[in-house]
């Protein structure tokens, strides 16, 4: 019974996500006003929110306008249902379980909104990764704390890292606008202080040019073409320099996470006001890199996988329809199921066809 609990919960809270990707990105309440038809406003009596079955029995049409419903509602409710389905055969009925249902929910939120918009909510992001750390403080669940913070920041540094050296290559090696008082290039200095002198260190520099930054209301940071160039120097000479390359490399990614998911945690708190400026260009928006860091707090070093699952599945569905713009949050999510349930075997497989 258990399974088929997991399911109709499931297919409850899929149909409560439909609200929260509706409203969410509009600003509105996803509590009140109670559910309506978005082409006639009319509300919805309860026999018409029954997950997937009022849609089949309606014919996909509203009872009220016999306007067409997306199909996107039974859809995320299905995959909302099998998902926790999946997750009741791997965990019987605990905390674990219920923790688990939340991680995918989110999951599912994020990547919809994601689909849509092109952005990625700071509420889910990271009350995606308050919740994966807390269940690890609590419950060491899915790992130790000391993973799930640690692979929290290696994963949002490593894809902050990514993220500045592609917007530095679009803009052509040109010095990008250093926001205030925290942003990239922050991340970027705190991956060099990190690297030379350990994170410790790292963070508490660049922290510490943040706040020189909000007392002067001008950036106080190097530049880009100063520390992105030099921190693989920093790698590559770290073996002759008596330093360990593994060590340098887990102190630079350590520090630019802390600084990416902190500073991120900051314009969540505080949104910047439209200046009207031109955008500069961006390899990867900052949202993706809190996602695969709240990713981090419930993988712990498999996000590494998560993220190249992520890759590959975005590059294939890129290709397939000639697609030059794809939202990376649902690839991510998706990196990001798989690993949770079947990294570890994966990892396993993959080392035995190496030999190893």
């Amino acid at each position: 019974m258990w399974p088929a609990f997991a399911f109709i919960l499931g297919l409850v809270v899929g149909s409560f996500l439909n609200v929260v990707i509706h409203r969410l990105p509009k600003g509105e309440s996803i509590v009140f006003p109670p559910s309506r038809c978005p082409a006639c406003g009319h509300r919805l009596a309860p026999k018409d929110l029954v997950p997937v079955l009022s849609y089949l029995a309606l014919r996909g049409r509203c009872r009220y306008c016999a306007h067409p419903i997306s199909p996107r509602y039974p859809l995320v409710e299905a995959l909302t249902g099998l998902l926790f389905t999946l997750a009741a055969f791997f965990y019987p009925p605990s905390p674990q379980a219920f923790l688990t249902f939340a991680f995918l929910a989110l999951l599912v939120a994020l990547s919809f909104i994601d689909l849509d918009t092109y952005e990625l909510p700071d509420s889910l992001t990271y009350g995606l990764l308050f919740l994966g750390l807390l269940s690890a403080y609590l419950l060491s669940f899915p790992r130790p704390f000391s993973q799930a913070l640690d692979g929290s920041l290696l994963a949002a540094g490593g894809l902050g890292l990514v993220a500045g050296y592609g917007a530095f290559f679009l803009r052509r090696f040109r010095e990008g606008r250093a926001e205030v008082p925290v942003g990239p290039h922050q991340v970027h200095m705190a991956a060099l202080f990190g690297a030379l002198l350990g994170p410790g260190v790292g963070m508490a520099l660049a922290f510490l040019t943040w706040a020189l930054s909000g007392r002067t209301g001008r950036p106080v940071v190097l530049p880009d073409r100063i520390t992105l160039p030099l921190l693989p120097l920093a790698w590559i000479l770290a073996p002759y320099l008596g330093a360990d390359l593994l060590s340098t490399l887990k102190g630079s990614l350590l520090s630019a996470g802390g600084l990416a998911l902190a500073g991120g945690f900051y314009w969540a708190l505080r949104p910047q006001e439209g200046g009207g400026e031109e955008e500069e260009p961006v390899a990867m928006g900052y949202g993706d890199v809190k996602l695969l860091g709240a990713l981090g707090a419930w993988l712990g070093p498999y996000s590494l996988l998560a993220l190249f699952l992520g890759v590959l599945a975005g590059a294939f569905v890129g290709l397939a329809f000639r697609q030059r713009k794809v939202p990376f949050g649902p690839y991510l999510a998706l990196g990001g199921v798989v690993t949770f349930f079947f990294g570890e075997a994966l990892w396993r497989a993959y080392l035995g066809w190496l030999g190893l």
